[in-house]
Order: C-alpha cells, then structure tokens, then sequence
C-alpha cells in the first residue's frame, strides 16, 4: 500500500468525543452482532476517550470498506477495500475482517460476508497466486506496465509470502467457529490450494532455480522494484521460502523473510487439517504437510543469529548463505508480530529475546520520540512509528505495566481523530501518514475486545 506523505495528513490534537461513524444509511454493511458488541463493550469503558475510539474504530471495516453482494446462484461475494486505497489486499481483507469471525455464528449476515471473503480470496488466487492486490473485476490500473506477467483484474502483483497464509487463516477460523465446510467442498478450494503449493515450491528456488517470478518497476523509490534484472537477491535453496516483497509492500534484502517463513508453516497446517478433516484427501494434506516441516526444519537451522547483547535471537531475513538482516518492520507478519498470529509459543525464549531485540534501538527501525515510540520500515521512513506495532506490543504483553504504556501511546497519537493510522511523527504524532487505514483501526477494536476478555477492564478504565 503506497502511504501519501505524511505532511498531506495534519490534525488539531483535540477531540470532541461524538461518533465518527458514517451515517446508518451510509454504511456499507451492518451485523446485529457487532452492533451488539460495540454496545456491550462500550457500556464497559468508563474512559470516554477509549470508548470514542473503540465505537469509531471496530466497525470500520464494515462501514467504509466492504462490498457485499451476491452471485447469479446466490453464493456470497465481498470485495474488501484496504481503506483509502479501492483495492482488495489478500492480506488486508482477511486480516480487516478477522475481529469479526468471533460473532459470525449467532449472526447469519456476519457469516455470508465473511465467507463472501474467503471465496473472493480463493478466486484471486486461483487467478495469480503471485498478486499481493485485485481490482473488482478487470479495470487495469496505475501498475499495468509493471515489468512482471500483470493481467487487468491484479491491482498489484508483488510477491509476498502473507498472501497466501492470511486467507487460510481466516478460512480456517471461520471453520472452526462456525463449522460451516461448504466453501471447501468445491474445486475453487482444492485448486487454490494447488497454487499455493506450486507457488511455495516454485519459491524454494532448489537446485539454482530462480523460480517463475520477476518484477521490475519503473520508481524513485528503491524498494519498490527488484534488483538483478528483477529476480531479487541470490539465495541458498535451502528449504525456506523466497519472499520477493514484505508485507509492507517494501522489497526484501535478503529473500527468505523468516516471520513470513513462520506464517507459512503454521497456515499449511491449518489447510492439512481442513483437507483431512473435511476432503478426506490424505495426499493433499501430506503434501501441506511435508512442505510445513521442511519449512520448520529449515528455520531451525537458519533463521537464528547469536547477538551480544541479546541472546539467540531470530533474524527478520536470511539468504541461506550465512547472511542476516537483524531488523524487525512494523507490518503483521513481523518478528514481533509472531507470537500474536501463533506461529510461536509466547513463552518461546529464542522470541523473548527477539521481542527485546526489537524493541529497542538495536533494531534500526524502532524509534522513539516526546510523541511515542514504535516500530516503523522503510516504507514510510525515519521517525515514522505504525500504531500496528504498538498493538503488537500490547497483544503480547505479559505485563500490565507495559500493557498500560501501549494502550496510553495509541489513545494520546490518535491527533484528534477518534482513530488509527498508518503511521505517525514520535517527535509530532498530528504528522500521520493515512486517515484511512481499515486494517488498523478494527486491529485497536480486536485489542480492546480481547483485554476485556482476559479481565483487563479495569486497567482499561485507569487509564
């Protein structure tokens, strides 16, 4: 997602605690259920702020971004905006609509339209499993000419490991919590999967291979295209998975992005178990299976560096050659981000010290400032903290203390606005990049409702 400069999006620093929800007959979908959960919760919340921003932000998915409609047989299609960009991210989409899942079973309309999604996200990838972003149908678009294999129904088509986890992990949370089977009794499902398999091995570049994909942009932004004639950086073959982009849309250094690596493990998976438990087809499931573990046995021996200060740690990318880039991005899947998506065990050590590493000025892109501090990338550049990463902090924090420190941070960099962004200034936060930022904001609705849950209400209200 391509972020404006931060100095198109200034805000006074004062709020004026009235919903910044669209009007009802102004939003593009409504569920009984959330409305219900925003009520709940906000009846909970005696910090008039933190309600403000929690009613402003969980639905905004719903209100601003989703395209609900129906096929001509009746079968549920929703085409997901990222927010001010009208384009479907795989990533985004499933990750926006997520926090929602949780109410999908008593909510028969919640349920359509997220299995309209995973539908959506089946189709693309059947089309490109290469494409990180979809028009809604063949418009074409700013990145046509693209030095890479564009057709007019991809928006973009950089290479990120995360598409193609993200969606298995919605479908596989909506299985469980609604135990509807029927949108993996169709051969969308099984070819879908197919691609992904074929993409993840084509990626594994073995035997010198520099697989199917190449992307070059014409840009004054560097990471925003591949070097080497558009192949990227050399790597091993050792087992991992090449990763031509991050999922800040920034390109990697090193190709084998290991929190991607990790994703990758842990959704193949979760598509062994649906293929088990609901095809009965032991031969695909085996093969997501066998391609799981090589992914792991191949972290285990490479995706680890021994740091002076911190300890065995894991590094953010690889190469397979002996080479590692010791960094963290705020974009989800991130190091720190791990433990949040389950890819590893909170109580990991090797992540404790990782989750240290990068939190600290150790890692290039943490920075700190009078506004805030947090985690930021190349993508947006110097002091430029993403809320994405203080959430992070906060959905793996053990401690109250630092619980507390994240919660404050994202109510007092809001400039004003009753909402998240893209990023913002540590030195200024009323310099954000995007006020409209769907993903993020039912992120801070996500944190919010899982707090209440674990019995943080109180800490919630002292704030």
């Amino acid at each position: 997602m391509s972020a404006r400069p931060s100095s198109e999006c200034r805000a006074d620093n004062t709020a004026v605690y009235v919903s910044k929800r669209p009007a009802v007959d102004a939003r593009l979908f409504r569920s009984d259920a959330v409305e219900s959960e925003i009520a709940r919760i906000k009846a909970l919340l005696t910090n008039p702020k933190l309600a403000w921003m929690f009613e402003n932000c969980f639905p905004n998915t719903l209100d601003t971004t989703v395209h609900f409609r129906r096929d001509a047989d009746g079968t549920p299609d929703t085409f997901v905006y990222t927010g001010d960009i009208h384009a479907m991210w795989l990533r985004d989409s499933a990750a926006q609509v997520w926090p929602y899942v949780s109410l999908a079973k008593t909510d028969p309309a919640l349920r359509d339209m997220i299995s309209g999604v995973i539908r959506r996200q089946l189709g693309c990838i059947v089309l490109d499993p290469y494409a990180n972003a979809f028009n809604d149908g063949p418009t074409g678009g700013q990145w046509q000419t693209d030095g890479t294999d564009m057709i007019p129904e991809v928006y973009e088509r950089k290479w990120e490991i995360d598409s193609l986890c993200y969606p298995l992990r919605l479908a596989y949370r909506y299985w469980q919590v609604t135990g509807d089977d029927s949108i993996f009794r169709s051969d969308m499902w099984l070819t879908a999967v197919d691609r992904i398999l074929a993409t993840f091995a084509d990626q594994q570049r073995k035997d010198g291979s520099r697989g199917a994909y190449r992307f070059l942009r014409v840009t004054d932004r560097a990471l925003d295209t591949l070097n080497n004639a558009g192949w990227g950086a050399p790597v091993s073959g050792c087992g991992l998975i090449a990763s031509a982009f991050r999922p800040s849309d920034d390109s990697t250094t090193l190709q084998y992005l290991v929190p991607a690596n990790f994703f990758a493990v842990s959704s193949l998976r979760k598509a062994a178990e649906i293929l088990s438990a609901v095809n009965g087809d032991a031969a695909r499931a085996q093969r997501c299976t066998a391609m799981a573990d090589e992914v792991e046995q191949a972290l285990r021996k490479y995706a680890t560096y021994e740091h002076p200060e911190f300890g065995t740690i894991y590094a953010y990318e690889v190469d397979g050659f002996g080479n590692r880039m010791l960094m963290d991005d705020a974009n989800v899947p991130s190091l720190l981000g791990m433990a949040y998506l389950g890819d590893v065990p909170s109580d990991d050590p090797v992540y404790a010290n990782t989750r240290r590493f990068v939190w600290s000025r150790s890692n290039p892109y943490f920075f700190s400032g009078p506004a805030g501090e947090g985690i930021g990338g190349p993508h947006v550049g110097y002091d430029m903290a993403w809320p994405m990463s203080i959430m992070m902090k906060a959905f793996t924090a053990t401690d109250d203390d630092e619980l507390r420190h994240c919660l404050k941070m994202l109510m007092d960099t809001d400039a004003g606005t009753g909402f998240m962004h893209e990023s913002f200034n540590v030195n200024d936060a009323t310099d954000f990049t995007r006020e409209w930022f769907a993903w993020q904001n039912t992120l801070f609705g996500e944190l919010i409702i899982k707090l209440v849950a674990d019995g943080k209400t109180d800490l919630l209200n002292s704030l």
